[in-house]
Order: C-alpha cells, then structure tokens, then sequence
C-alpha cells in the first residue's frame, strides 16, 4: 500500500501536465493572431520571470554564490527550454500544417531516450521501447486522422525544420533539467531559467520588432501573454519539473504524446473540431504505451 501511495502521485503527474501543457495549442491558435510569435515568446516569459521574482528574490539573493555557479547551466536550460521551444514552434506555425507539426514534435521523447542512453548510459528496456511505438502509433493515427493517404501526400517547409528543431531543443532541456543537479529550490530556478529564457530571446525580439512586425499593445495582447505564462508557462513547467524529479527524463518524455491527445480535445471544445474514433484509438494507444513505458521503471521517492 506504501509503495502505491508514492508511485500514484508522480504518475499521475503524466496526465495533469499535459492539460496545462496541451493549452500552449490554444494560445498558438488564438494569439498569434494578435502577437507576433517571437514577441509572443519574449513577453510570456519576461511576465513568468515577474510574477515569480517577488516569491523567490529572498532566497535567490542568499543564494547568489550558487547562482555565479550555475549561471551557465541556468542560461542553456532558458536558451532551450523557454527560447527555442517558445518561440520555434509560433515560427513553424506560419509556414506548416498542425499535423506536421504535431508529427515532428512528437520526436521529442526518441531524442530524449536516444541521448539518454548514448550520454548518460540511461538502459532501455524492450517494454519501454514497445511502449514509445505504441504510443508513436497512436499519436499518428490521430494527426493523420486514421488515413494513411494523407500521412503520403504530407509535403514539408522551412517550418517543419523550425519544429524539428524545437523537439531537439526539448528533448536538450529536458535532459540536462534532470541531469545537471542544483542546490536551489524548483521556483528558485524556474525563476531564474524564465529569466534567461527571456534574454535569450530579446535579440530577436528586438529584431522582429525593427524588421517585422511591431507588437500591438492592446487588451487582446495582455490576454494572450499573461495566460501563455500561467498556464503552459509557470503550472506546465513546474509539474514537468516535478514529474522529472521522480520519473526520470525518458519516461517524463511521454508526455508530449498525451500532450497530442489532449490537443485534441482542446480541439473539440474550443475550435469547433469533430472528435472522430480515430481520436479514440489514437488515445486508447498512447494510454497503452505509457504504461508499458513506466513499468518497473518508477523511481521511489
């Protein structure tokens, strides 16, 4: 009984992030429209480092020997994390489809795994390996719609490459999130990565605004930036960081699968989009795969 108490929560981890993670989808549907995508970018995680400094400043300024330690560490997991994974995919949006977005994406979790085990001698098991292709399956039925047709006639953009590179850049992030160990708090660093996220992003920031297009300030903008920041922002991040802490880097990966199947969802409700028995395949898959990716694979905590 013990030991269901301690593995339940972590698992179920699995589950609740995605649905902050899987509402990044509706921001990419609805604000680009009035945000600009590197603008997007930038602002969502400069408002993340604000709204989080006032709770961490104290112990981040008792603690700033340990940041001069770890300022590098700190600067790549922005650099990936909140840079390439925020504003890459708004950059892939414009030029390619949401179904090859979502198949470029979801190979996130193989690089994770591939790393994984080439750098950091993570095993891979036969189980978990069946498992990453029972939810690949899954995840494929549901962007191609259970038409293996439109999965052949996919054609690819300078957007796919942006995508492709946004899950290289996940996968790195989530990786060294694990691997790097650090003696400050989760906010404490959370706070500290926005902030370097937001930097590595002011660049072209700037230059977007200079040679492309200028940010509107208005309702609509504040809208759009402040619920990017809370809600696939600073509860996505944090319980991904949480689940991490427990489950390890290859097993977190998945959820970018379910990730895919609550996109779906919001879909559904939100945009107006039939919800058709591939969604349920596709789902009954990735559930599958998921399990079988964490069997006997849970870390005690």
């Amino acid at each position: 009984m013990k030991k269901f108490q301690i593995n339940i929560f972590p698992l179920s981890l699995l589950f609740i992030q995605p649905i902050f993670m899987a509402s990044n989808l509706v921001v990419a549907r609805g604000g680009v429209e009035y945000v600009p995508p590197i603008s997007l970018a930038f602002w969502r995680w400069t408002i993340v480092f604000l709204i989080l400094l006032p709770f961490t400043f104290m112990t981040l300024k008792k603690n700033f020997h340990i940041i001069k330690k770890e300022y590098k560490q700190l600067f790549f997991l922005g650099s990936m994390g909140c840079g390439v994974c925020g504003a890459f995919p708004f950059l892939a949006g414009e030029t390619t489809t949401v179904i090859n977005m979502g198949i470029i994406y979801t190979s996130s979790p193989v690089f994770i795994i591939l790393i994984s085990y080439f750098f950091f001698n993570e095993k891979i098991n036969l189980t978990k390996i069946i498992g990453l292709i029972a939810c690949l399956i899954g995840v494929f039925t549901i962007i191609i719609k259970g038409n293996l047709d439109l999965l052949l006639s996919l054609q690819f953009t300078i957007g796919d490459l942006w995508m492709l590179a946004a899950a290289v850049g996940w996968a790195l992030y989530s990786i060294y999130l694990f691997y790097w160990n650090s003696k400050l708090k989760i906010f404490d660093r959370f706070t500290l990565i926005s902030f370097f996220g937001a930097l590595s992003l002011l660049p072209f920031y700037v230059g977007e605004e200079i040679f492309y297009k200028q940010t509107v300030f208005v309702s609509e903008f504040y809208l759009w930036v402040i619920f990017a920041a809370i809600s696939p922002g600073i509860i996505a991040f944090t319980l991904y960081t949480v689940a991490q802490k427990k489950l390890g880097a290859s097993l977190t990966g998945f959820t970018l699968y379910i990730f895919t199947v609550y996109g779906a969802i919001y879909g559904y409700f939100l945009f107006d989009e039939k919800f058709e028995n591939y969604h349920f395949v596709g789902t009954i898959l990735v559930f599958i795969g998921v399990y079988l990716a964490k069997k006997n694979n849970v870390k005690k905590v």
